[in-house]
């Protein structure tokens, strides 16, 4: 990379006036030129500093709101030039352009003005920045002769490597302008995104369509389609129209100590449009740093709080629910969740859906109980008090404060195979429990009823083959991640012991056998709630009534991998 020349000029223009005051007056101190446009002059002339007009200099006046301003031969010249190059500097010459060392932009707050959920498409539009992409670009381009400063964070460097060198290095300004070219494409997805969302599609579209090679060709077979009958098994997203490339853009947020185990390394990243009530944007209010462990396992229980009726816990240990129940105060929901499995609960991770109170704190504050995080809407002071200096463990559980809980809607899902993505919409929309079909001859009381909501709200986050069984507002037994269903149904009525007599069994798909029927009634179950859509509903439907058992299919599944 050629030898960079000394700064003699620098063009200023940032929607971010973070530091930029005494990054000004250090170059000024240098003798270096400023150059500057709108606002960003005129913060620098208010604070006494020399400042020269671009609209001065190119001899054309900002027009259009502002709209133009920066998009002239004078300032892309200046900044695009090879100053080894004879013909770009005899061209400067010529037209009476001056050149441009140093260029410091930012960019207009699009992310931050789309954000708010009643921003106006005019008002998003307006934020779409033109000329600092343009002015980035090609400072960035032109980076053997041009340092580019796109984030204050970046100001220290710059001024240390002036006062060291009078210039900066070339490892510096190819930082530099990486830093750069990320910046505008993390700016140009986000906008993508945006367009997408408002005119009714998805942020991020892929899916593979049934011609193309790859994975594309494992289509549903027709034996597969055979296997299902009524009731279907319906999905509540529309169509979602294929493309051929995808940008994700995600920005680093910290190194996390390692991953699932001590000996891979990991970090936190988030993407750029994750509105602010995303797990990832959740505020820690105390504890020690986070795992990559906590994170997966406060993200599900969240999930999970959210879907349930309020007040609720949940209780999670290992990406799946021990224990989650609701009650008339959180005091009692907490107590019935941890109740579910108090020996797996020990050490687990609790997502609530309503601001933690003092109660539900003296609960988990009293001996031989212990947990590592906390997620939720909002803490009571008290709550906080007493979770921070009664407990033995209170030095180090963290407690994450997440704000409002919106409800599900559907949003894109990315997941990681070997050498590429796999997207779905999110299973995170509401059921429709008017729906739901009572396949037998005998129908659930209002109390069952109860019940079988919010097993089937519980079902869907545990890891399939799932099984719940519930009682009394309250997680009773689990079977997560089986092999088999039939073994699933066994641990968690295991699990549940004498709480599975007059409870409810919710499984996530359907039960291609009758065979758990029979174990379901042997331990007493008073109601079971499934999808449906085996060829063989009408033997699982027989058992039922033989046992005096009323089922509901719900035509959708819910499986989790």
């Amino acid at each position: 990379m050629p030898h960079s020349p000394p700064i003699k000029r620098a063009l200023l223009s940032v929607s971010d006036k973070t530091g930029l005051l005494d990054f000004a007056k250090e170059l000024v101190e240098s003798g270096v030129e400023l150059f500057s446009t709108g606002g960003t002059r005129k913060h620098l002339a208010d604070a006494g500093l020399p400042v020269r007009d671009v609209a001065d200099y190119t001899g054309f006046p900002e027009m259009m709101d502002g709209r133009v301003k920066t998009l002239h031969p004078k300032i892309h010249g200046g900044i695009l030039c090879r100053h080894d190059n004879p013909g770009d500097m005899k061209s400067l010459a010529d037209h009476g352009i001056l050149s441009f060392e140093l260029v410091v932009v930012n960019l207009y707050p699009f992310e931050q003005t789309v954000a708010n959920p009643a921003v106006t498409i005019e008002a998003a539009i307006e934020q779409i920045d033109i000329g600092g992409p343009s002015m980035v670009r090609s400072a960035a381009k032109n980076h053997a002769f041009v340092t580019l400063a796109t984030d204050p964070s970046q100001y220290a460097t710059i001024l240390q490597q002036l006062e060291t060198h009078g210039r900066t290095t070339a490892e510096l300004r190819r930082q530099l302008a990486a830093a750069a070219f990320a910046r505008t494409a993390q700016y140009d997805t986000a906008i993508a995104a945006y367009f997408s969302k408002i005119l009714g599609g998805k942020e991020n579209l892929v899916a593979p369509s049934p011609s193309r090679a790859g994975l594309g060709r494992w289509a549903e077979s027709p034996a597969s389609a055979a296997h299902a009958t009524s009731p279907p098994v319906t999905s509540p997203h529309p169509p979602v129209t294929p493309t051929d490339a995808v940008t994700l853009h995600l920005t680093h947020r910290a190194p996390l100590r390692y991953g699932e185990n001590p000996h891979q390394s990991a970090d936190l990243y988030a993407f750029a449009d994750a509105p602010a009530h995303a797990f990832v944007n959740a505020e820690q209010l105390h504890g020690k740093e986070l795992s990559y462990n906590n994170l997966l396992d406060l993200d599900a229980a969240l999930a999970i709080a959210k879907a349930l009726p309020r007040p609720a816990v949940a209780v999670l240990k290992h990406n799946n629910p021990c224990g989650a129940a609701t009650g008339a105060t959180l005091g009692e929901a907490v107590a019935k969740a941890w109740d579910g499995d108090p020996l797996s609960a020990f050490g687990s991770v609790l997502g609530v859906n309503v601001p933690v109170d003092a109660a539900m704190a003296e609960y988990l504050s009293e001996p031989g109980k212990f947990v590592e995080a906390i997620v939720a809407p909002e803490f009571h002071p008290d709550a906080i008090r007493i979770l921070t200096t009664k407990p033995k463990w209170r030095d180090n559980v963290r407690l994450l404060r997440v704000g409002e809980l919106p409800v599900g809607h559907g949003a894109r899902q990315w997941r990681q195979i070997d050498g590429g993505m796999l997207a779905q919409n999110a299973d995170d929309l509401p059921d429709e429990p008017a729906t739901w079909q009572v396949v037998t001859q005998i129908q659930p009381t209002p109390e069952l009823r109860h019940d079988l909501n919010f097993a089937w709200a519980a079902c869907r986050f545990v890891k399939s083959n799932a099984i719940v069984v519930v009682k009394d507002g309250a997680l009773a037994g689990v079977g997560a991640g089986q092999m088999s269903r039939v073994d699933a149904v066994e641990i968690a009525l295991k699990k549940a012991g004498d709480k599975a007599r007059g409870g409810v069994l919710a499984s996530d798909a359907f039960f291609p056998f009758d065979d758990s029927i029979a174990a379901a009634a042997a331990a007493g179950i008073a109601a079971i709630i499934q999808p449906g859509g085996s060829r063989r509903d009408d033997e699982v439907i027989a058992a039922c009534n033989r046992h005096g058992i009323p089922m509901l299919f719900t035509g959708r599944r819910h499986f989790r991998h």
